[in-house]
Parts: C-alpha cells; structure tokens; sequence
C-alpha cells in the first residue's frame, strides 16, 4: 500500500521561498514516476511538476525556470523547490504517484496515489 506524506508548507510573502517534501512509504519508489499537483479554491486541481525514475522532469508553463523538482531515492523523498512565489501560487499542494507512462503530461488522472496535500500561502 503506497502512503505518501507531505511537509514544507506556510506562508511566505511575494519573492518568496518554500521548499516542499514528500515521504513515501509502503513500496519500492523508484518504481514509481512522482508528480507535484496543486488546487486553489475554486478551482481545478492542476499539475506543476513531474520526474521519472531517470531524473528527467515536466514542468507547468507557469511554474517553469522558479520551481524545481527533485527526489532522493535513498530517502524516498521528493522534493520541490518554489523560488520567486507569487500570490497566484496560493494553493494546497499534493504530492502524488503515477505508474502511467504519460506521467509527464500533468494529468490528474494518471496519478492514482495520492498525499494529504500541504498549504502554501503566498501574500502580496
């Protein structure tokens, strides 16, 4: 059984940093391709992020050259580094699984693992 357990966010002013963890637990996690999704309210749960098991990445057009993505398979950690927030950026953020080799179009629906999701709030 996958778990997948989220940290790192808070509230930060525009400009901005956070650095987001997840921890996953229950399976052998290079196995698996890792995504970063995030839902405002009101809105849709969108992608942000993605990294297969040989480091390769997807980013969101709105995110690309202020987020990074990364894991440790060692640790069984994924990790996304957030630069430069912005207000918009305000959301809950999941971390999630995919076994699905379309991971990196960002589509909810190819991750079926999912965390508890972590509040980033990013005021102006």
């Amino acid at each position: 059984q996958v778990q997948l357990v989220e940290s790192g966010g808070g509230s930060v002013q525009s400009g901005g940093s956070l650095r987001l963890s997840c921890a996953a637990y229950g399976y052998i996690y290079s196995y698996y391709y890792m995504g970063w999704f995030r839902q405002a309210p009101g809105k849709e749960r969108e992608g942000v992020a993605a990294i297969g098991g040989d480091g390769s990445t997807s980013y969101a057009d709105s995110v690309k050259g202020r987020f990074t993505i990364s894991q440790d398979n060692a640790k069984n950690t994924l990790y996304l580094q957030m630069n430069s927030l912005k207000p918009e950026d305000t959301a809950m953020y999941y971390c999630a699984a995919s076994n699905s080799r379309e991971w990196s179009l960002l589509r909810k629906v190819n991750f079926g693992y999912w965390g508890q999701g972590t509040q980033v709030t990013v005021s102006s």
